[in-house]
């Protein structure tokens, strides 16, 4: 198994088609981890003469192709990153285009360790001969080692060739691709997936000079799914222009943030032409609008198709989109757990927390169910207030006499009154209350430990704002977007709009939460759909803590 390689496709382009599913599902079982694609149709391994690389001119067919690549890598490869290389990609003469694609072998960011193709020998005397002019166009082409190992994929796709036959036959002459000096496009670009690889792509084939990207930011995400498990914004640019210059050095690239839907597609003059698919069409046709409103040409409007996503779930869109992997994530551990060593192995403490009405509670239900110690801080509260404890005589001291009810018990609602709005004070407040809580937070973890028993679930709003992350092995966060926990809470509470509003804004945001975050939650869909997220946290819970011995 290699970590890299690159694919050279050498089979014509009305054949190609049908090979391309059944060799990445070959190349699959050799990479692991990048497959660079390297297309030269028609490319004679088998001459007497070694064949050398040459420009591709841009046709339609090649876009189709492309696009069913990517398709097809997404259904049989999805773990595999795949990039089409697109160097010797261009339009034949002028006195601008080199003589060669390669003047010298192009460095790819991630260096190849294998180089396999399609190509079939004719006879069983002819794979050494193919594999030297293999490796001597394959290092023309890119930066390799010596001596890299070098497969030939032909031999496992001998079903096919009846049907190539037959294709052959229908053979018809390929249609030229009207290519523009100067491409837009734009979108999220969130962990770049099958569907922006097409879109990138077919941008990259289209412009001849300049690609200009608009990514997503700020006002721009508000309103994406899960948009707290967005990748920052650096990091998108990043793998970004990581892809384009394994793609297509030889094109200037203009990376630009995002925060209208229009960017500087309706401003810049240069521009010919603006990338869509099926779903965007109507922003490129506005981007037009603005555009003749500023006195400059329209675009042209050039359309993709869109991918289909068949390993969707229930809540999941039909296309291949950043949503559903978002949605995806959910339950899985986003990063390594912080280093616990000062804490006992068992019980294995969970701290769960998030805003008001995200759900918290009934998750640690269901943690509950599945066999875990649940340790609920909003009933350690009450405790904590009780009539005589040290919390008791500290609070009244600081606030007063005028916050008991007539039974000496400490009145919450009157005692909220007293730190409303007023940081200092509701710091005062905290200063007493959240030490108490996190005793018996302790309390109760060494309680389940002599009980036996192998996980704890911490339920505590305030997790992170009172500091208790030390007192957890891992921090679970869960979030709702703001319009549907402000529902929930005023039609819980009975309180305004308003009301909720400000108790949501008083909190840590969801955002702020899941950059502590280990696992991620969301009820934001049918109960049956979290209860899927709980099962699958708890069964990667419990592959964790098996790797953790008591001993250690």
């Amino acid at each position: 198994m290699f970590s890299t390689g690159i694919l050279v496709l050498t089979s014509p382009l009305q054949t190609l088609p049908l090979r391309i599913a059944p060799v990445l599902s070959s190349a699959a079982q050799l990479v692991d981890r990048t497959l660079y694609v390297h297309l030269h149709p028609g490319l004679n391994l088998g001459s007497a003469v070694q064949p050398r690389p040459v420009f591709i001119p841009p046709v339609v067919e090649l876009s189709t192709l492309i696009t069913r690549l990517y398709s097809n890598a997404a259904d049989v490869c999805g773990h595999l990153d795949v990039r089409v290389l697109l160097t010797n990609i261009r339009a034949c003469g002028g006195s601008t285009t080199p003589n060669t694609p390669f003047p010298t072998p192009h460095h790819l960011f991630h260096s190849p360790e294998v180089v396999l193709t399609d190509f079939a020998p004719q006879d069983s005397l002819q794979p050494h001969e193919v594999t030297q002019y293999l490796e001597k166009y394959t290092c023309c082409c890119y930066a390799c080692k010596p001596n890299i190992p070098l497969v030939l994929l032909q031999p496992q796709l001998l079903k096919q060739q009846e049907k190539e036959d037959c294709l052959m036959n229908e053979e018809k002459k390929a249609k030229p691709l009207e290519t523009y000096s100067d491409v837009v496009v734009g979108g999220t670009f969130d962990r770049l997936h099958g569907a922006h690889k097409t879109l990138l792509s077919i941008s990259c084939l289209l412009a001849s000079r300049r690609i200009v990207i608009g990514v997503c930011d700020r006002a721009m995400l508000k309103k994406k799914v899960l948009k707290e498990l967005i990748e920052p914004y650096s990091v998108r640019v990043q793998k970004l222009q990581e892809f384009l210059k394994d793609t297509k050095p030889s094109l200037q690239v203009e990376i630009v943030p995002l925060d209208d839907p229009f960017g500087v597609s309706v401003v810049d003059p240069q521009l010919k032409c603006i990338v869509v698919s099926e779903e965007t069409k109507k922003g490129g046709e506005a981007v037009n609008k603005k555009r003749l409103e500023n006195g400059l040409p329209a675009l042209v409007l050039h359309e993709i198709l869109l991918l289909k996503d068949i390993h969707r779930n229930e809540i999941e869109e039909e296309k291949i989109s950043s949503s559903s992997l978002r949605s995806r994530l959910l339950g899985t551990l986003l990063r390594p757990p912080k280093d616990s060593s000062h804490l006992p192995p068992r019980p294995y403490v969970i701290g769960l927390t998030g805003g008001s009405g995200s759900g918290k509670s009934s998750i640690a239900k269901q943690l509950e169910a599945l066999g875990a110690v649940w340790i609920d801080c909003d009933k350690l509260g009450h405790e904590v207030y009780q009539l005589g404890g040290d919390a008791y005589h500290r609070v009244l001291q600081e606030f007063g006499s005028e916050i008991l009810n007539k039974d000496k018990t400490i009145n919450r609602r009157a005692l909220g009154k007293k730190v409303f709005g007023n940081q200092e004070r509701l710091k005062c407040l905290t200063d007493i209350v959240w030490p108490e809580i996190a005793k018996l937070v302790m309390k109760r973890i060494s309680q389940a430990r002599d009980e036996g028993k192998q996980v704890c679930v911490v339920d505590a709003a305030v997790l992170l704002e009172a500091g208790w992350t030390d007192l957890v092995h891992e921090v679970w966060v869960t979030i709702i977007p703001e319009e549907e926990a402000v529902l929930r809470i005023t039609e819980r509470d009975g309180v305004s709009t308003e009301d909720a509003l400000h108790r949501l804004q008083s909190q840590w945001s969801d955002g702020k939460q899941v950059e502590h975050a280990n696992v991620v939650l969301s009820t934001l869909w049918e109960p049956e759909v979290t209860q899927k997220q709980v099962l699958k946290a708890w069964s990667l819970l419990q592959e964790r803590i098996e790797q953790k011995p008591e001993g250690l």
